[in-house]
């Protein structure tokens, strides 16, 4: 999606209704805007209307894209829409929560150094120092917050106050082996990923992959999530799969746990950066 010229990205949600498309069309065009890219959905069961709108200022014109933004209540108001306009010159700042494992944080790494990610890293947060070189040798900011039962709080107190002071807007936890606070998870709904892989909730603790060994699993996957007090079990973005047979041995299916992880990661991650995903109560659209 990078082109020469800026170019925005609308997102709506709100109760569906007729003139929804017909109003946010016709407010862009009169404001001089080219729509390049349109997508909507309209959930029959939820009774909610979602669109996705990519676009960019007529050739020639000086387009001012605050004042866009603060008249757009013209048209989201009557419509009771749940609206944001975003700017592709403005990436979005995350934050990355890390422990031992270092596949997804390497992947993440090396592709927002080739530029496949559009977003500034604040910070890398972890509850060991195992990562510490890679990330520093990356020259990004590495804060090393240890949790223990008795300092759980507190430090869930001083990640809230990192992820404010750096105006952080997506909290990614590539494999951060701590379950997070129902208050945390309130506090961070909605900018909030987590990848685990997909034997929850048949194989639980330690080895899975050891444990699906021994059932004769025939399909390793992942899934990336948004966090939520619900373990695990918050709207899904992104899945990956792989086959596997009798002929693959716990550490094969570890390897192959760890392709699928990263993958299902880096595709959610980008799908949120490029604000496709909308959270639908307890699911999300994507928008493709």
């Amino acid at each position: 999606m990078n082109t020469a010229a800026p170019h925005y990205i609308l997102t709506v949600s709100c109760p569906a209704r007729s003139g929804i498309v017909a109003a946010v069309t016709t407010y862009l065009a009169d404001h001089a805007c080219y729509i390049s890219e349109l997508s909507q959905f309209d959930d029959e069961f939820t009774g909610r209307f979602f669109m996705r709108a990519v676009f960019r200022f007529n050739a020639g014109v000086a387009g001012d894209f605050e004042a866009l933004k603060q008249g757009f209540d013209d048209v989201g108001v009557p419509f009771d829409m749940d609206w944001q306009l975003h700017s592709s010159t403005q990436h979005t700042r995350v934050l990355l929560m890390v422990s031992k494992f270092d596949h997804c944080l390497a992947d993440l790494l090396y592709r927002h150094h080739k530029g496949e990610m559009d977003m500034t890293i604040t910070a890398i947060v972890s509850n060991h120092l195992d990562l510490r070189p890679m990330v520093e040798r990356e020259g990004i900011r590495f804060i090393y917050l240890p949790v223990t039962k008795e300092t759980k709080a507190a430090q869930e107190a001083e990640l809230m106050r990192i992820v404010n002071d750096t105006q952080t807007d997506l909290v990614v936890l590539a494999r951060y082996m701590q379950i997070l606070s129902d208050d945390l998870c309130k506090q961070l709904s909605g900018r909030a990923i987590n990848i685990h892989h997909s034997f929850l909730p048949g194989f639980k603790g330690a080895k899975p992959y050891h444990q699906a060994y021994a059932r004769g699993v025939k399909l390793i996957g992942a899934t990336a999530h948004y966090v939520t007090s619900d373990l695990d079990e918050g709207p899904i973005i992104e899945q990956e799969i792989q086959r596997v047979d009798h002929a693959c041995l716990p550490d094969d299916l570890v390897a192959i746990g760890r392709d699928t992880e990263t993958i299902a990661l880096s595709k959610a991650l980008k799908y949120h950066l490029q604000h496709r995903v909308f959270i639908n109560v307890d699911k999300t659209v994507i928008f493709p």
